[in-house]
């Protein structure tokens, strides 16, 4: 008879003090979140929670103004969170904080989706449960309840993501297309891409040389495709990589106007930079602004900053030039 036991699962993955992951395949989740700020709630902004997904226990947040400055409905802007796929929540404070100014800034319905997380649910779950969060909304255009049919232009749609979100982002325009059609009677008239993450197996410039101290290294942008691609696939899988050896060629396919956003020492500015180039190269409206010196996530790390504040004008623009009444 053997002596020998087992030895103790040991950490074999671990994501900013939220998410741990052992050798026996257990996963250890936390419910402090990594930005653990103070939420900023002065009033100004009333938000209430909704499942929209009952069979995989999904929820998102509406935001909406007080005080509604506009004489007709509000647009609405879908904000689709980051965190590598891994991380992240509608309930973060730093998410909750720039969702109350988005609401207040943009005059706007904010729609924060949540969507099941890796490595417990890989990808491409939380495309699909984006997807699910925009047929939600097609069925509150239908019927819509007090507080969004008041308020809401379900003609006037936009739709964000930051990092991962950006990802999301990304594939919901392709299924869509131009015009989403399949959504009627809501209409989407543009997407806003925040430092996107996209990936790859050759290293472009800004990842082999970017700073590894920075807010998104590459160690952790690996770590995070690691654990969210399908078991088996490597960073060229479609999911990951738009412009892949294995992707839909893209090059045929009309998209709504684009709005892409990255910081200039963003690990990830050489994937917005060439997704933008290409998508305009091929006939679309896509808008490229890059953030001199600012590293991923700045905008919700520093939501208050000077470049933060050019962002929400920036955003406010688009929506503007790009609303259902020009």
């Amino acid at each position: 008879m053997s002596n020998t036991t087992a030895s103790p699962p040991y950490e074999v993955d671990e994501c900013r003090g939220v998410l741990r992951v052992f050798s026996d395949g257990s996963i250890i989740r936390t419910s402090k979140p990594s930005f653990d700020v103070p939420v900023h709630d002065d009033g100004s902004v009333a938000w209430t929670d909704v499942v929209f997904d009952n069979v995989n226990n999904l929820s998102l947040r509406l935001y909406k103004p007080t005080t509604i400055n506009a004489t007709s409905k509000l647009p609405i802007f879908y904000y689709i969170h980051g965190g590598g796929f891994c991380i992240g929540s509608r309930t973060w404070p730093n998410c909750q904080n720039y969702c109350f100014r988005l609401a207040s800034e943009l005059q706007a319905v904010i729609v924060a989706p949540d969507y099941r997380l890796a490595p417990e649910n890989r990808l491409p779950a939380a495309i699909e449960d984006g997807y699910t969060a925009l047929k939600w909304l097609q069925d509150q255009a239908e019927k819509p309840d007090e507080w969004l049919g008041e308020v809401a232009d379900f003609g006037n749609v936009f739709i964000s993501g930051d990092s991962a979100g950006g990802n999301m982002a990304h594939h919901l325009a392709v299924r869509l297309g131009k015009g989403s059609a399949e959504l009627g009677p809501v209409r989407v008239r543009g997407y806003v891409l925040l430092a996107p993450f996209f990936g790859g197996t050759i290293r472009t410039k800004s990842e082999a040389e970017g700073p590894k101290d920075a807010f998104l290294n590459l160690e952790l942008i690996d770590r995070f495709w690691r654990l969210s691609i399908p078991i088996g696939e490597t960073t060229d899988n479609p999911l990951v990589n738009p412009f892949g050896p294995f992707s839909q060629s893209l090059k045929e396919e009309e998209f709504d106007p684009m709005l892409v956003v990255v910081g200039g020492s963003d690990l990830l500015k050489d994937r917005a930079q060439e997704y933008a180039k290409n998508l305009t190269d091929w006939g679309n409206k896509i808008e490229y602004v890059e953030f001199e010196g600012k590293q991923h996530g700045f905008f919700t790390i520093h939501p208050f900053s000077d470049d933060s504040n050019k962002l929400m004008i920036l955003i406010k623009r688009f929506i503007a030039q790009n609303s259902k009444s020009n």
